[in-house]
């Protein structure tokens, strides 16, 4: 299968979730937003559609497919302005960690609930003191006896209060080194020890941040996801699909404002014909289109080499399509609130909430500075700065 041109399956997969996002749109977001509540009704229904476990496996409730197919619902429900962010979490990364390495038990535990939306995982990599440094990270586990203690900080780590548990990212000590070395485990949201705290954000968004106190958590030796030597390995499978699925929801946000901007200046007459056939407002929009394309072919090419098993090929274009679709992100907006003018900083047409909002893609899961260290070092050659 080529990624340049969709299948018929993908066509269909992405109208269907077309129609969903259609179904409940801007407004059903912001109104959840506004009352404080996640995006249970979207969440639910797109379970049980089937659309949130589209990449995990048959056996376990899943689709059956991929990441390339669980971006298309991810980007497709942005582009209706109703993106769910928990698609980059739930499913993305902690259905994926799980499923490639997880024991049976944690499968059969997890990935129906995950795949049909009546079960949510949270995942928490970033600390305080370790935001794009995972070397630093502090929190680590030690055994007593058969179990783990987990202890630690994370923050911003998002939907916390959704979440029936959390993939916690530590680090435990390697007997034969001294060394600490990555890990990662399934902590329920209600252990003991296990404290959340919200973290005050200007951004408008119904996922909730929090940051987490982690207290000599006690954790069964069963909480541990795949081998305690394979840590990294199994980190990056999750991190790789996290990049691809955020640049997904750069690319929805992206044509969602463009969407918005382009109605408008095929509608709005100031002077003799409508603002849209003049070129300082056509160009900057064809170029934002043009631009939205392009970052969507790099995410559809990180996606397939995910899927094939290239790991290695998967991160280097996981990072490119996420800052390509990031920075897409930002002119689409950034051009559809100066197309609208004034009206582009009213609530009634509901663009300003996004300037913060496209941000994110910029920021988050890793900075396009750190992007551009990867590029340089790894597929240039450059020596490494940091």
């Amino acid at each position: 299968m080529t990624t340049l041109i969709e299948s018929e399956e993908h066509k269909a997969l992405r109208s269907a979730v077309a129609a969903l996002g259609k179904r409940y749109g801007r407004d059903y977001l912001t109104r959840t937003v506004a009352e404080g509540k996640p995006p249970t009704e979207l969440w639910s229904e797109a379970g049980k559609l089937g659309y949130l476990g589209v990449n995990l496996p048959e056996e376990y409730g899943g689709g059956g497919g991929g990441i390339a197919e669980l971006s298309i619902v991810l980007e497709e429900l942005g582009a209706a302005g109703s993106p769910l962010l928990m698609l980059v979490v739930s499913p993305a990364i902690c259905g994926t960690v799980i499923s490639r390495f997880g024991t049976e038990d944690q499968k059969r535990q997890w990935l129906p609930g995950l795949a049909d939306g009546t079960r949510l995982m949270a995942f928490g990599i970033t600390e305080p003191d370790a935001g794009s440094n995972s070397h630093r990270i502090t929190t680590t586990a030690r055994r007593d006896g058969a179990d783990w203690l987990l202890t630690g900080r994370k923050v911003f780590i998002s939907g916390v209060d959704m979440a029936d548990a959390v993939l916690i990212v530590g680090r435990t000590e390697d007997a034969r080194t001294g060394r600490l070395k990555p890990c990662l485990f399934i902590v329920p949201t209600d252990a003991e020890g296990f404290q959340k705290h919200p973290i005050d954000m200007e951004l408008n968004a119904a996922e909730k941040q929090f940051e987490l106190v982690l207290d000599d958590v006690r954790l069964p030796a069963g909480a541990l996801v795949g081998d305690d030597d394979a840590g990294l390995l199994q980190l990056f499978a999750g991190l790789n699909p996290e990049r691809i699925m955020t640049a997904a929801f750069a690319i929805g946000m992206g044509r969602y404002a463009l969407a918005k901007a382009v109605d408008y200046a095929r509608d709005r007459t100031v002077w003799k014909a409508p603002i849209g056939a003049h070129q300082a407002i056509a160009h900057p929009l064809a170029q934002a289109h043009i631009d939205l394309e392009l970052a969507r072919l790099m995410m559809q090419k990180a996606a397939h080499l995910y899927d094939a098993g290239d790991d290695i090929g998967a991160g280097e274009a996981a990072n490119m399509a996420k800052y390509a679709a990031g920075e897409a992100c930002v002119r689409a907006v950034d051009q559809a609130v100066h197309t609208l003018g004034g009206n582009g900083l009213t609530r009634e047409f509901g663009l300003a909430s996004l300037i913060t909002a496209a941000r994110v893609s910029r920021i988050a899961p890793v900075s396009r500075e750190m992007i551009l260290n990867y590029v340089s070092h790894q597929t240039l050659g450059l020596p490494k700065s940091y």
